[in-house]
């Protein structure tokens, strides 16, 4: 029989004690949280996060988890910078142009393929030259609607102010009010709040419909697909580097979620209607329109960067001077 010697037994010793401590790291790795916050716009990717907590999807994520929703860019960005923001849904423009300015952000996945509508109660408008003399109201100043909309207007050789006036407005909810009382002949508008200008225009009397789908626009303009990886899940660096088991449960989660609220629109509109604070019919109408997916950042890399490319062309301060580096994209 072998004897251990003393140097043997030390380690042997010295492993099972260790073992312990490494499960309970393993088992720390793993476990959920006790609370996340999961901050999203008023718009289409936030039904797909609401539906997720009201499914119980997230429970291998958290003990609890608390949806709050952003109302505007600048919200967005103070939570960002505060760092009162760690797990959110954004423009994956915004994301890029926040990563390069150093902020942290890295994005975990694509949450929509584009959910932009133009809306009038005109069935003419059916494309961005004839607006050419018109005016558009479009909601959030120097975000997403506006950059993809002055690289419409642009491929069209149309200006804006010049050949078609841009109404901006803080909120869709105010661009929806210019567009039912007239005083816009249409509106850039995200899903639910084109749907909730369709229905608003029905209950005062008059028929507002999408005349212009957005992303087929863009494809047509750019020769790109006519698909605009529009918004997606983003997380902290600090979060990612604590929680990394969190980040891919949290992903996984909402791939599940996702299907279920396309199977089920009106189940996913029931559960989204009071955090979002609006009608579940809004909500259950807009689903359709959302081209909601759950894909990540990394597997669809080329057509983002087609499309940060596509906005730089009108202006490189958009996405923050540059393509961002392939660790932005999880």
């Amino acid at each position: 029989m072998i004897r251990p010697n003393r140097r043997t037994a030390l380690a042997g010793l010295a492993a099972l004690l260790a073992a312990p401590a490494l499960r309970r790291t393993a088992a720390a790795a793993t476990a959920p949280l006790p609370l996340l916050t999961l901050w999203g716009p008023p718009a289409g990717p936030s039904i797909t996060l609401v539906h997720a907590i009201a499914s119980g999807l997230l429970r291998p994520v958290a003990d609890k988890v608390v949806f709050k929703a952003w109302r505007t860019p600048d919200e967005l960005r103070a939570g960002l910078t505060s760092g009162t923001m760690q797990t959110f849904v954004l423009p994956t423009q915004s994301a890029a142009n926040l990563f390069n300015k150093g902020l942290g952000v890295r994005l975990v996945n694509v949450m929509t393929n584009g959910l932009l509508y133009l809306l009038s109660a005109d069935p003419s408008l059916t494309s961005v030259a004839a607006l050419k003399g018109r005016s558009v109201a479009i909601p959030f100043r120097n975000d997403t609607p506006e950059y993809v909309f002055r690289r419409l207007l642009a491929a069209e050789r149309l200006t804006a102010d010049g050949d078609v006036a841009l109404q901006f407005t803080g909120t869709p909810m105010e661009a929806i009010q210019l567009l039912v009382t007239g005083r816009a002949d249409a509106a850039l508008l995200p899903e639910p709040a084109a749907s909730a200008a369709i229905l608003r225009a029905g209950m005062a009397g008059k028929t507002v419909t999408r005349v212009l789908d957005i992303q087929q626009a863009w494809g047509a303009a750019t020769g790109l697909a006519t698909v605009l990886p529009q918004a997606g899940l983003g997380v902290s660096a600090a979060f990612l580097a604590e929680h990394p088991a969190a980040v891919e449960a949290l992903h996984d989660a909402l791939a599940t979620a996702t299907a279920s609220v396309n199977a089920d629109p009106a189940r996913a509109a029931s559960d989204a209607a009071a955090p979002l604070g609006l009608p579940w019919p809004v909500i259950e109408q807009a689903i359709p329109h959302s081209n909601l997916v759950a894909q990540r950042a990394s597997a669809v890399r080329e057509p983002m960067e087609a499309v940060f490319r596509a906005l730089a062309e009108f202006d490189p301060k958009i996405i923050g001077g540059a393509l961002p580096a392939a660790d932005f994209y999880l």
